[in-house]
């Protein structure tokens, strides 16, 4: 249900990845590293960045855990070519801690 985090390009602006217009995809966080050992996410929230006047935002169609509770996902379609999107997840665990990680999408026309 999910892509690897090494789909991402390491950046100067951070984690970013091509999307096609038409493309409706899972895209995944690993967060194993930065969790304590025992600790697990309870909850997650994706968020999109606003683009103002925008006739074909991301849109984000499912999120949530992945069953080992250590990795997040979010589902997304749609976007305007040319344009760039800042998706942000924002997690809290079971103990009490919360962080957030963020990537850019941009969005592309691909033909074959």
């Amino acid at each position: 249900m999910s892509i690897n985090r090494s789909g991402f390009n390491q950046t100067n602006n951070g984690l970013e990845i091509d999307k096609s217009t038409q493309a409706q995809l899972v895209y995944s966080f690993d967060w194993s590293d930065w969790l304590n050992e025992g600790d697990v996410i309870s909850n997650v929230v994706y968020s999109v960045a606003a683009r103002r006047n925008d006739p074909v935002p991301i849109q984000i169609e499912d999120q949530g855990l992945g069953q080992s509770a250590k990795i997040t996902y979010v589902e997304l379609s749609g976007g305007q070519a040319a344009k760039s999107y800042i998706v942000t997840a924002v997690i809290d665990t079971q103990n009490g801690l919360r962080d957030s990680r963020n990537f850019r999408i941009n969005v592309l026309n691909r033909s074959a």
